[in-house]
């Protein structure tokens, strides 16, 4: 039979776990696949940040380094399902695209997307000295 204090105990053991969990689960991070530009966007089935920024859509190629910025669209905090970037040029089947998490930070304007390439103003976060992004390839 289990006494009040071992339930007790139990039930503070599980939500300590569960906010364990939540909060490992809470890294930057963007899931998204290869998909169709054909109608001038490209989407994140899900990004998690740590504080409100952009999904910011960089031209790459197989170097890996980000390029121009093609698109953006803003994020919240936390989870965000189904983000979708305007594109501001043209991009073509076959063309590699790098989705990357930046930062709210360092420009004059909040709300507003301030980067350009190599720029500290809304630029890139990073976990463990890595860029949060993945990539895909245009269809």
């Amino acid at each position: 039979m289990m006494t009040k204090f071992m339930a007790s105990a139990f039930v503070s053991t599980a939500l300590l776990a569960g906010a364990s969990l939540a909060q490992a689960d809470m890294h930057p991070q963007v899931w998204a696949d290869d998909q169709s530009t054909a109608d001038g966007s490209v989407s994140a089935e899900k990004v998690m940040a740590n504080s409100n920024g952009w999904l910011v859509v960089h031209r790459t190629d197989d170097s890996m380094k980000p390029g121009p910025v093609v698109g953006h669209a803003p994020l919240k905090k936390g989870e965000n399902m189904d983000v979708t970037a305007l594109l501001t040029e043209d991009v073509s089947s076959g063309d590699q695209l790098m989705l990357m998490v930046h930062s709210e930070e360092g420009g004059m304007e909040t709300g507003v997307f301030e980067y350009t390439l190599g720029a500290s103003e809304d630029g890139p976060i990073k976990m463990d000295g890595n860029l949060v992004m993945t990539t895909i390839t245009a269809q």
